[in-house]
């Protein structure tokens, strides 16, 4: 997402908190924070921007109760779809199996061993056990934000239980939080063919062909989740969807190695060649600053001005949008100018940056980095943020994780110039390598806080005096 509003306006200070959420503690002292905790007699479910995970019970230690959000991911930037799939049927006697796979707050690789071993003679009681086994160790790593071992977990449940269908949702749903949307379509296909008329597996599948921009087939898959069982999340995902064919249905297309784009026939061909060639230009760039390569291919959509409004629906001060797609208004142009580049750079960024971090980057790191990569910097709005930082104005970070969507034009100005000069102030002391490093920790950490604590060895408060001091040292000698 792309600010057009001025910095002038910088002082005008009013950032708003996200919605509340609660503190699990794990007995082993780590604090995840998260909204929408529920939970039953064998498992806690919660809710954070990489999707809906579920713990066992007998790892957390407590659950505190907060009036204020410091973990919801913007949807402008690419944040993953509200993906959730159903717990594996539990067996008899699972409470004991999940205590024998999880304990000491480590999965028991050698307990699933044993259990895959006993699973190979094919009995039904050994196989249901293995897959409760793997399902527990699954659900442990997710927690710790371990995806892809996760996702091995599944996977070798799946070895010996081929067509069960809770195994099957739930590694898809892992897929589809990592965008590899293509990975997904396999099981969703195989659930598919087991249970042909599982409203969860239409969903999932409509998620799966809306990412990887088949919205045709997006649509007639939610269109089926909605006749099998009625689900406002689908609801909302089947409008939105329905919205955008109906303006795209008569644009043209066109495509490279790593971008399916279309445009409104007022774009001519050689803007639109234009900046598949700039886009590819700045992925290259991207791919070697971050260390991270997007594994399917990203759509891009160039509207008129009034299009991109009515489509988008976003806020007057916002220039141009990523919510999985890369939305652009370009009436008027025939060319690629340099500010529709930095846009281009920018809203790329933040695909990057929302993959690279599992859908978890907090608002102001996505925004900050965007900024950075796009080439802005803090030289007109130093002064007045040093300023609001002596008054004692400035915000905390954690209030600037949420999404932005709702403030003023006079608030987001100022958030986005604060976000950049941390993202700057980062920058200057450990180069980009410490944003791609932060990124990393902040796909698998609890918080964001706690991962800028393991990749940077800086709290949210230490990145705040660290960034006025380099405020004044660069900009205000």
């Amino acid at each position: 997402m792309r600010s057009a509003t001025p910095v002038a306006v910088l002082l005008a200070l009013a950032v708003s908190s996200g919605a509340a959420a609660d503190t699990i503690i794990l007995r082993n002292g780590r604090r995840i924070v998260a909204s929408d905790v529920t939970e039953d007699s064998a498992h806690v479910t919660y809710q954070t921007p990489a999707g809906q995970f579920s713990i066992p019970k007998t790892i957390v230690e407590r659950i505190e109760h907060d009036g204020f959000s410091y973990s919801s991911a913007s949807s402008s930037a690419g944040s993953a779809p509200p993906v959730s799939a159903p717990t594996v049927e539990p067996v008899s006697g699972y409470e004991d199996v999940m205590r024998l796979a999880v304990h000491n707050d480590a999965v028991d690789f050698a307990y699933l061993a044993r259990a895959d071993s006993e699973a190979r003679s094919g009995g039904a009681i050994a196989i249901a056990n293995d897959s409760a086994a793997h399902h527990a160790a699954a659900q442990f790593l997710i927690g710790k934000g371990d995806i892809d071992p996760a996702i091995e977990q599944y996977h070798q449940a799946l070895a010996y239980a081929p067509a069960n269908v809770g195994l099957l949702l739930n590694v898809a749903s892992l897929y589809l939080r990592e965008s590899q949307f293509t990975a997904a379509l396999d099981p969703l296909e195989r659930a598919r063919r087991a249970a042909p008329n599982s409203a969860d597996v239409a969903k999932l599948m409509g998620w799966a062909y809306r990412g990887a921009d088949k919205m045709d087939r997006a649509i007639a898959e939610w269109q089926r989740a909605e006749s099998l069982r009625k689900d406002p999340e689908v609801e909302q995902a089947l409008e939105k969807a329905q919205r955008d064919k109906g303006e795209e249905d008569s644009y043209r297309e066109g495509e490279t190695l790593h971008f399916n784009l279309k445009y409104n026939g007022s774009a001519t061909p050689d803007l639109a060649r234009g900046i598949l060639r700039a886009l590819e230009d700045d992925f290259r760039d991207l791919e070697s600053q971050l260390d991270y390569t997007p594994p399917e291919s990203i759509a891009v959509i160039l509207y008129t001005d009034q299009a991109f409004a009515d489509i988008t629906r976003a806020p007057g001060w916002v220039g141009a949008l990523n919510d999985g797609r890369l939305r652009i208004p370009v009436q008027g142009l025939s060319s690629v100018t340099p500010e529709l580049a930095r846009v281009l750079k920018h809203e790329l960024t933040h695909s990057f940056v929302g993959q690279k971090s599992h859908g978890r980057a907090p608002t102001w790191l996505q925004e900050g980095v965007a900024q950075w990569m796009e080439g802005r910097r803090s030289t007109a709005s130093a002064g007045a943020l040093v300023s609001a930082a002596g008054q004692g104005a400035m915000p905390p970070l954690g209030a600037m994780e949420g999404s932005w969507m709702a403030l003023s034009g006079n608030s987001a100005a100022f958030s986005y110039a604060w976000a950049l000069a941390v993202v700057e102030a980062i920058i200057d002391t450990g180069g980009v390598n410490d944003i791609s490093r932060l990124l990393d920790r902040v796909a698998t950490s609890p918080s964001t806080e706690s991962a800028a604590q393991e990749a940077l060895h800086s709290n949210y408060s230490d990145l705040q005096d660290d960034t006025v001091a380099y405020l004044k040292r660069e900009y205000l000698r």
